[in-house]
């Protein structure tokens, strides 16, 4: 008798936890799903124009404009590798493959590992970078060596820019956690929001 009560009620409960991952994971069609990302990704090439708009009236042609670009070059460079490029394509299939085939826990400990290893990596990197800012402007813009006073502005603004590396490429690791569970809006209009951003914090 007993076990015909239990059989008949973990029928029951396995419906209730399928129904509640179905709410925790909401399904958008693919054009719902691109429209999001059409109209995120315009906003913010429209926002990064009248950001470089903003930039070439403040800055022109000033011999300064060339140090305050290759500042702001290195740690773009860099966030293509960490951000938007390999770190991308190689850490969203692993997540998608551990939430298909593994718990909860396993999503958990997946992310908590790679954000402590990405977070530290690009601690260390972004601090060394910091402390040698003279010669990563060299590196760059080895030409700068024949005119000290720009070498020396560029870098100062390197101590200043390249602590957006680490923030830009751990804000695209959480917005690679959420293309992963199907949520494409905070993604898509981050962007946007840091063009505006950008174009506040200007003189």
């Amino acid at each position: 008798m007993t076990d015909n009560k239990t059989d008949n009620k973990e029928p029951s409960q396995q419906p209730s936890a399928e129904h509640s991952d179905a709410v925790s994971q909401p399904k958008r069609g693919l054009l719902g799903s691109s429209f999001i990302v059409s109209m995120g990704t315009m906003l913010s090439r429209v926002l990064g124009l009248v950001r470089d708009v903003v930039l070439a009236n403040l800055l022109g042609a000033a011999p300064n404009a060339d140090a305050f670009f290759v500042a702001f070059k290195i740690p773009n460079f860099l966030r293509r590798l960490f951000a938007e490029g390999a770190f991308s394509q190689a850490f969203v299939p692993v997540l998608t493959e551990t939430r298909e085939r593994g718990s909860h826990e396993a999503v958990r400990h997946l992310v908590d590992r790679v954000a402590g290893v990405l977070g530290g990596s690009l601690f260390v990197l972004t601090a060394l970078a910091m402390v040698m800012a003279p010669w990563v402007a060299l590196i760059f813009a080895p030409g700068f060596s024949r005119d000290a006073a720009k070498l020396a502005l560029t870098a100062d603004l390197i101590v200043w820019t390249f602590p957006y590396l680490l923030l830009i490429s751990l804000t695209g690791f959480c917005g690679a956690i959420l293309n992963s569970y199907g949520r494409f809006a905070v993604p898509a209009y981050t962007p946007g929001h840091h063009f505006k951003g950008d174009n506040r914090c200007r003189p």
